[in-house]
């Protein structure tokens, strides 16, 4: 047993000044290190993360499915070259819907997320109702999108597209 690995003790305690609902709730510095770690490698394999952590593989692979069944973990996800599958522009679009009802929203959100080279839709505060994460193959094929599904929705006055040269991902604070 390497000298740094943990022994086994009581179960993971919240970190002092967590709060409760979600979030970091409830996470000790070992469930932060396997979010961390996760989150830079999402495949990384379960002895391999035993190890970083400095706790056994069945400890770990029990960690790790509790941060899952907490909602802590949401799902592992591929990270695409949208090149490589022939979309290659990508764009963000601040979308304002005319009128606020209830009905609309909904429609709209509900509509939006499986359009054709739809990223992701973020409700957003300010003067803006929304923000669409696009991608399409060329800038004609990026204007027929915005004129097809967006301004000839009646839901929608007002839509800007702003095009996207570079996205580098980040990984959260743990």
């Amino acid at each position: 047993m390497p000298k740094d690995r943990r022994t086994p003790g009581p179960a993971p305690r919240a970190t002092p000044g967590a709060t409760s609902g979600t979030g970091t709730a409830g996470l000790d510095e070992v469930d932060r290190q396997l979010v961390a770690l996760l989150s830079a490698d999402g495949r990384m394999p379960n002895n391999a993360l035993a190890e970083a952590t400095g706790i056994a593989p069945s400890t770990c692979l029990t960690r790790v499915r509790s941060l899952r069944e907490r909602g802590v973990i949401r799902g592992f996800h591929a990270e695409v070259d949208l090149a490589a599958l022939g979309r290659p522009l990508q764009a963000l679009i601040a979308i304002r819907i005319g009128a606020h009802s209830r009905d609309e929203i909904d429609r709209f959100r509900a509509k939006v997320p499986r359009l054709p080279g739809v990223l992701s839709l973020f409700h957003v505060s300010g003067a803006n109702d929304y923000l669409l994460h696009v991608s399409a193959a060329t800038p004609d094929a990026l204007r027929e999108f915005v004129l097809d599904h967006l301004t000839a929705d009646p839901a929608v006055s007002h839509a800007e597209t702003s095009l996207i040269f570079e996205h580098v991902r980040a990984t959260p604070d743990v």
